[in-house]
């Protein structure tokens, strides 16, 4: 008998330790409390999953954003619009992304980074996905590592949302941050202070988009070149065709109203099929797409990609030049030339994700004087 109350004390202990561990991960990953996090999980049958998704929807049912139900449904169920950031991440030992020569950790090795070369000019175009709430931490602490190793001087980024946002502004202090939004999830800019003077930005709307897409510019200077850089996340899904189809000439119109003078470089997640692009007649003879300028590079072609990437955990493959970059030349002054591309992000984390379920595409740039 003392027995079977032994085993009875022990398996409500385990009970007991296992609710307290799925409190904690609720917390972590909601930025509340305990008590917050007891209630979700007592009205959902103690399922962590169910508990998560109801504590996002219901802050998304306050927010008066139209959100398209053609967008994933995962994504759509962890959105958080208007809400303060999930996690909160003190970050201050951790040496920020610098200019100078200097010991940085990412993907698993450390580098030394080398001074900084006015002969060369980089950019890095991501969508780190910001909608997945699964791994936050460890993904945005791999988003943070890849930009720290890389030390692009531009960086575009979609789908970033307000927890990101935070976590950015806290982690790259060597950059100035520009965002397209400040709820829901949207894009930004970022501009290594020591390299990229801001002069002016601006928010393009996309009139008759129903996933809130708009196209963010920023002007700056580099070196006295004069940039002009853009960045937008398009429409998505094959059934919207069209209005992306819209967007996209709105991006070669602004392309094309960019003073002659400068240099022009749009990076982002277009959604875009070849056919597409052919539907308009395909890019001004002076805009380039520089994945086709450099030879259509094979270990750059599919930027979205279930084949090897599972963070969605699809059943089905599909692989996409998704994410590109455009870049048109100025008549004049100092140049930067195209030179390489490749893709980051392909190595996985601690947790058994990618940072995102999209490669980032990193280019480097020649520069003339």
């Amino acid at each position: 008998m003392e027995d079977t109350e032994d085993q009875m004390q022990q398996s409500e202990l385990a009970v007991v330790e296992e609710r307290n561990r799925m409190c904690d991960e609720f917390a972590s990953i909601t930025s509340t409390d305990n008590a917050v996090a007891q209630g979700y999980l007592a009205e959902n049958d103690w399922d962590i999953e169910r508990a998560v998704h109801s504590f996002f929807e219901a802050d998304v049912e306050t927010i008066p954003c139209d959100i398209s139900p053609e967008l994933d449904s995962n994504k759509k169920s962890n959105m958080k619009c208007g809400s303060e950031p999930l996690v909160c991440i003190d970050l201050t030992e951790e040496e920020p992304a610098s200019g100078s020569s200097s010991t940085v950790e990412g993907g698993g090795s450390k580098v030394q980074t080398e001074p900084e070369d006015n002969s060369r000019f980089s950019v890095l175009t991501w969508n780190i996905d910001g909608l997945d709430i699964t791994n936050p931490l460890e993904r945005a602490r791999g988003i943070c590592s890849y930009i720290a190793l890389y030390s692009p001087d531009v960086v575009f980024l979609q789908e970033v949302v307000p927890p990101y946002l935070s976590y950015l502004k806290k982690r790259a202090v060597s950059y100035t941050i520009v965002e397209g939004n400040e709820d829901c999830y949207f894009t930004a800019v970022m501009l290594k202070k020591s390299r990229v003077k801001l002069l002016k930005t601006e928010i393009i709307p996309f009139p008759s988009t129903s996933m809130m897409r708009n196209l963010l510019t920023v002007q700056a200077s580099f070196c006295g070149i004069e940039l002009h850089l853009m960045t937008s996340h398009l429409e998505s899904t094959k059934n919207h065709s069209g209005e992306r189809i819209n967007q996209l000439k709105t991006v070669l119109t602004k392309i094309k109203e960019a003073p002659e003078t400068s240099i022009v470089i749009f990076g982002g997640d277009t959604n875009l099929r070849d056919q597409e692009v052919a539907k308009i007649g395909g890019l001004p003879s002076n805009v380039c797409d520089i994945w086709e300028y450099l030879g259509k590079p094979e270990h750059c072609r599919y930027t979205w990609d279930t084949k090897t990437n599972h963070n969605l955990q699809v059943n089905y493959v599909s692989r996409m030049r998704f994410d590109r970059v455009f870049f048109r030349a100025s008549k004049g002054g100092g140049q930067i030339i195209p030179q390489n591309m490749d893709l980051i992000g392909l190595e996985k984390l601690d947790c058994g994700k990618f940072p995102s379920d999209h490669w980032g595409i990193y280019c480097d740039f020649r520069v003339v004087l």
